[in-house]
Parts: C-alpha cells; sequence; structure tokens
C-alpha cells in the first residue's frame, strides 16, 4: 500500500522538496504528499518498452515529441502535481509553459499529447482521480496500462482481465477504449502504430 503523509502542503512548497536524497517518488494529490510504491521489474520492463515503441515511432513520422525522465504534470486549479509513468512531451510547446523552467512542471493540454500510468498497488489513484485530472488539463490521450488485471472489476470486467484502458478526449471528456488479448491499440497520436495489449504485457527489456 502506499503511504500518505497528511498534513496538507501547497504545491511551492512540494517543488520545494522534490525530489529528495532519498531516491523515494513522490506526488502530490490534493495537498497530500503521497509516497509512490517501489514497482516491480515487470512494471519497469513495461515502461521500457513502451518508450522505445514511442520514440521509434514520433522519430518515424518527424515529430518534435520527447519523453523526459522526471517532469511534474500539475492541474492548474488543484495543489496536485503527478509524475506519470510515461509522459510525451511537445517539446516547442514548453515555451508557454509558465512552471516549465525553473519547476520542469507542465500544466497545458498543449505540452502533453499522451501519458501512460502502468497499474500498480494504487489502481485507484489512475482509474480515478488521474484520471478526471488529466481530463480536465485536456491532455488528448490517456492510457492505462493493468497488466496484472489489479483494477477494480467496474474498469476491466468480470472476470477480470489484463487491459489497456485508452481515454480519448472528445469534447471536453474522455471516451475509453479497451484493448486485451491479440487486439491491436487504435492509438489517435500514433494511428500507424503497430503494437498490441498482449505485446505490451509480455514486454521485457531485450523483447524488441
Amino acid at each position: 500500500m502506499i503511504q500518505t503523509l497528511r498534513k496538507l502542503v501547497t504545491f511551492d512548497e512540494f517543488v520545494a522538496k522534490y525530489p529528495d536524497n532519498t531516491g523515494k517518488r513522490y506526488e502530490l494529490h490534493d495537498g497530500v504528499i503521497v509516497e509512490m510504491p517501489q514497482p516491480t521489474g515487470e512494471h519497469e520492463e513495461i515502461i521500457v518498452f513502451l518508450v522505445q515503441k514511442f520514440i521509434l515511432e514520433y522519430s518515424r513520422i518527424s515529430l518534435r515529441y520527447g519523453i523526459p525522465k522526471t517532469v511534474l504534470v500539475k492541474p492548474l486549479e488543484s495543489e496536485s502535481a503527478y509524475s506519470p509513468d510515461v509522459l510525451i512531451l511537445n517539446l516547442p510547446n514548453l515555451v508557454n509553459e509558465p512552471l516549465w523552467k525553473k519547476e520542469s512542471t507542465v500544466s497545458q493540454a498543449e505540452s502533453i499529447p499522451l501519458v501512460v500510468e502502468v497499474v500498480s498497488s494504487n489502481w485507484r489513484d489512475d482509474y480515478l482521480k488521474k484520471a478526471a485530472d488529466y481530463e480536465a488539463v485536456g491532455i488528448p490521450e490517456y492510457w492505462i496500462v493493468d497488466y496484472a488485471a489489479l483494477g477494480g472489476r467496474r474498469f476491466i470486467g468480470n472476470p477480470k482481465q489484463a487491459t489497456v484502458s485508452l481515454y480519448t478526449l472528445i469534447e471536453g471528456e474522455y471516451q475509453v477504449s479497451q484493448f486485451q488479448g491479440s487486439d491491436r491499440i487504435i492509438s489517435p497520436t500514433f494511428p500507424e502504430l503497430n503494437l498490441t495489449a498482449e505485446q505490451i504485457f509480455q514486454a521485457g527489456v531485450y523483447s524488441i
């Protein structure tokens, strides 16, 4: 389970301490500092796999995108800040981000074509809180990769199955499409991406 320190802090107070020297990873959820769980090896292998796939694709079609190591996504109207497992940045728009130079933080939808969360023990945050806040920011595309079928049945069905839930922003609201097994992922950001749900679930560092 994640550990939560209940003293409320502002975003400015949070970034003054983030990151610290402990090597731990934190997010800010409505003023509450949340220590993120240590990920499993499989979780990290999936991130590596997706990052490589995305880089190959946006390089192939000459998009000025990049995937940073540590960047925060801050909804403007809340004291929250998230560190997605995979964040694709639209590099030309960073000049318009007021928090970018000093705090490596983005808040504008134009800077964030796509984010990915790979589900771990704090799955409720991915399906509920982050989905709502990423929608409020206006992020066009949000993937939830639930490789271990940890999410609730109302999200991934009964019986639960490993699922990629892909949220697409349509008229200001997320519409979700789900992919399992041999289903090919249909991504509005990368319409020619040749990738199935099962390839993601079985990803290993040396499998590409």
